[in-house]
């Protein structure tokens, strides 16, 4: 089985997968199940208007979000994650019970108390869920696993959400959503059994039971690492995105589109299915690691096929009570094609963004920040509903809130790459290694997932590429007086290259570049130097090496080689190429040795050849 699908046949991820699976599509079951009885049904059971009641239902599932997601983060932190994903699974068993006794006595209390519950199973399930990953899944899985939850958790809602509305349908509608439910329960309690242990990072946590002061503690934990919260505003601002969009499905699909409740459903499962093929591409877009360049491309797409909606919306001149007769009108497929790449390019947005959090958080909090990050989600959703049904209330149609919702994504996704401009180069660096070159990799795992390395390369002047395929950032040491290419100088800025002044400048200079070398290897990054044809070992500069071999003595070195490039289409300031029948698309390759000892390499201040073609 090939790609992110064969971790469905692993014990680390199947059961876990099959329980968060379960859980979601039980939640939309209950939830959809219960807004319709109390929409068609309630009539007896209350004087409430059912308007009212629907978004009382909403408020009431997303209130325990606000209340509980600090505790619960810290709990996953505390505790055996397989532990407390098989306490939810029961909890989930207990709220189907009492869900069951409330339809029995036909009790708004006893329903709206199940559906509460329900909120606590979602918020207590939460950190566990993002923070088991990454100690059950390798570095290269994670991002196939997080896609394969995405695509299952949005599946699991269109399913669960189906489901729901045929049971309420039905003679006795309320024992099937009960027996429904509870089955679905007690299979999702028998998966979790199966997940294997995974082991609390701070078990001697003492839980503070102050839930609004541990809510603002777990931001700041966030907070602490710049990109890990920038990535959490990302992803507030897609749940913001997309529930505004999906909230105003009924209303589109009955008032601009002339449908029926068949067609919200047609509307539902296609953004849905667009979600699941973004998630799942993600893995193979990103060759199997964390490619946040994935993340511009995606909200780009979010940008330009939200505001192609606002303008597909087709003129109404009938009504389409049927599915089949919806697809015959002018301009639906226009429709459904934007809610296809709504969800697509979600997907390629999310997935990362998750990703990113998990890798780049500190593992003793990943379950704390995880839960920040839920608080924040319910946050930007509430607020989105807000400013949604104030713009709505002021006279502003709902293709024109399509708009300006793309509008001011588009806004949001500049403010987010102006304060972390390492999504911007990763996105240029995989549209040249995905356009420009078609690049090969091997033993890219050899690059240590942490800690300080010294990568020791031979072609210089393609530094973007190595860039490219590193999963971790990169500090460059490369001579002040070399001349950039547009494309290179941005990489060198961004990724913080450390210049090194040649034996003729003035004695300072030199040292300040073993000590930014010295420093950067102390605080675990991956510094890279080059020993041919310019950079790092041009004449001026090879005697050098010897001071930076010292110091990388104390760490890994390993050999890094770029061979194929002969002929290459790149800039002939940059590419240290002299061919005449340079042309795009060319395979290249990037080999990664072992680690080994710095003379190994001739990291000796000679400008030893590597092996690979010379340029």
């Amino acid at each position: 089985m090939s790609g992110q699908f064969h971790l469905l046949g692993t014990r680390r991820f199947l059961p876990f997968f099959g329980t968060q699976f379960l859980g979601a599509f039980n939640d939309n079951l209950f939830k959809n199940a219960l807004v319709v009885l109390l929409t068609f049904k309630a009539a007896s059971w209350t004087t409430l208007k059912p308007e009212l009641l629907a978004n009382m239902a909403a408020g009431i599932f997303i209130l325990p979000f606000f209340l509980f997601s600090a505790t619960a983060g810290q709990l996953a932190d505390k505790y055996d994650k397989a532990r407390l994903a098989r306490l939810v699974k029961m909890l989930e068993i207990i709220i189907m019970l009492v869900a069951g006794a409330g339809f029995a006595l036909h009790s708004l209390p006893w329903l709206m108390s199940a559906l509460f519950l329900f909120g606590v199973h979602s918020t207590l399930f939460g950190p566990v869920k993002y923070a088991i990953l990454p100690q059950h899944l390798t570095r290269q899985e994670l991002v196939g696993g997080n896609a394969l939850v995405e695509a299952g958790t949005f599946a699991a809602i269109l399913i669960g959400t189906i489901c729901g509305s045929l049971l309420a349908g039905l003679e006795q509608g309320m024992v099937w959503i009960t027996l429904a439910g509870l089955a679905v329960a007690v299979a999702g309690y028998s998966a979790s059994r199966q997940i294997p242990a995974a082991p609390a990072p701070q078990p001697q946590l003492r839980v503070n039971p102050n839930p609004f002061a541990e809510a603002w503690r777990n931001i700041g934990y966030a907070r602490g690492n710049r990109t890990v919260f920038l990535s959490i505003l990302g992803i507030s601002w897609f749940w913001l995105y997309g529930a505004l969009f999906l909230a105003q499905f009924p209303v589109y699909a009955k008032n601009f589109l002339g449908g029926s409740e068949t067609t919200v459903t047609l509307l539902l499962a296609t953004f849905t299915i667009g979600i699941g093929m973004g998630s799942l591409l993600c893995e193979r877009l990103s060759g199997k690691m964390l490619e946040i360049g994935l993340v511009p491309i995606g909200s780009i797409g979010l940008t330009l096929f939200g505001l192609d909606l606002a303008m597909a919306t087709p003129p109404l001149s009938a009504q389409h009570p049927g599915v089949s007769a919806l697809l015959g009108a002018p301009g639906i497929w226009r429709v459904l094609l934007d809610l296809a790449g709504l969800g697509l390019f979600g997907g390629l947005f999310i997935v990362p963004l998750y990703a990113l959090v998990q890798l780049r958080s500190d593992p003793a909090y990943l379950a704390r920040i995880i839960a920040g990050n839920n608080i924040m989600n319910a946050l930007f959703m509430v607020a989105g509903a807000l400013a949604a049904g104030a713009l709505l209330g002021g006279g502003l149609s709902v293709p024109a809130l399509f708009g300006a919702a793309a509008a001011c994504n588009a806004v949001m996704a500049i403010y987010l790459y102006k304060r972390v401009p390492e999504f911007v180069v990763r996105f240029l660096l995989w549209l040249l290694t995905h356009t420009v070159y078609r690049l090969a990799k091997r033993g890219i795992e050899n690059i240590p997932e942490t800690g300080a390395a010294v990568l020791v390369c031979n072609h210089a002047a393609y530094i973007p590429i190595l860039a490219a395929a590193s999963p971790r950032p990169i500090r460059f040491v490369i001579d002040h007086h070399v001349r950039r290419a547009p494309l290179l100088s941005f990489v060198l800025e961004q990724s913080r290259a450390i210049p090194i002044a040649s034996g003729k400048e003035p004695e300072a200079l030199p040292q300040q570049g073993f000590d930014a070398v010295a420093l950067a290897l102390a605080q675990g990054e991956l510094v890279a130097i080059f020993l041919e044809n310019g950079i790092t070992a041009s004449p001026e500069t090879a005697a050098l090496l010897a001071g930076i071999a010292q110091i990388a003595a104390r760490v890994p070195v390993i050999e890094v080689t770029l061979s194929g490039l002969r002929g290459c289409a790149y800039p002939r300031d940059v590419a240290m190429t002299r061919s005449g029948n340079a042309r795009p698309l060319r395979k290249i390759t990037l080999d990664v040795g072992r680690a080994v000892q710095a003379e190994e390499v001739g990291l000796r201040g000679q400008g030893v050849r590597l092996r690979g073609e010379s340029a």
